[in-house]
């Protein structure tokens, strides 16, 4: 790893976004980068851990726009999105040495990065429900339950900005369950990695999620509408 003195090669500033991009833009980063698993990423990433600025620097340009994505759609403001993005890579830079391979290395990033968010929503004081109560099952729900078939009441012709808008006054636990897996498209064993948490209880979550989505969406169609 590089001394103290070469953090100042740390990445540079995001190129500004115009705004939210559409909801299942990360799931499309998602099945480009598959055409490039993270072990295409393994030359690269020993050199970075060696302290080779120019492969930290493919990383960043490889990963950035996933890892924006994620903190934009989590805070929902894009000049607090780019700052807690530097924060991820700057994260990234402190401690990739310790990165020993355990998980897909995208997986462990954005373990990074979703760390640096909560902590941001945390200094906020947003009442927002966290990512710990999240994890936790209620007390009349018993053992967590597998749900992993498709919300169909989800699916079709949905407004997209009444979606967006219910997606962004989730928890912030729920937010980020479905964030990972219905827009980024993690399965519920990456999600489980990067949140230290069950299988089981990320599909709880998530299903708990969409339940929520559909009774915002219910309560923003008019009675016409849903007769």
């Amino acid at each position: 790893m590089p001394n103290s003195s070469s953090s100042a090669q740390a990445p540079g500033p995001i190129p500004p976004k115009g705004g939210n991009e559409p909801l299942r833009a990360g799931a499309a980063d998602r099945s480009s980068s598959a055409a490039q698993p993270d072990s295409a990423d393994g030359d690269v990433l020993a050199r970075a851990q060696a302290g080779d600025h120019q492969a930290y620097a493919q990383l960043y340009a490889l990963h950035k726009r996933r890892i924006y994505s994620l903190c934009l759609r989590m805070v929902g403001n894009v000049a607090e999105a780019e700052d807690l993005t530097q924060e991820a890579f700057l994260q990234l830079h402190r401690k990739i040495a310790t990165f020993r391979g355990d998980s897909a290395f995208s997986t462990w990033l954005h373990r990074l990065a979703i760390n640096v968010v909560l902590m941001q929503l945390r200094k906020k004081g947003l009442s927002l429900i966290s990512l710990d109560e999240a994890m936790e099952p209620a007390p009349d729900e018993g053992p967590s339950r597998s749900f992993g078939a498709p919300d169909l009441t989800l699916t079709g012709a949905i407004d997209r900005l009444a979606l967006e808008r219910a997606v962004a006054d989730l928890p912030a636990g729920y937010r980020l369950i479905f964030i990972l897996h219905d827009v980024e498209g993690f399965e519920h064993n990456e999600i489980a990695s990067m949140l230290d948490c069950s299988i089981g209880n990320s599909k709880s979550q998530l299903h708990k999620a969409r339940l929520k989505l559909r009774d915002a969406l219910r309560a923003q169609t008019s009675p016409e509408e849903r007769s």
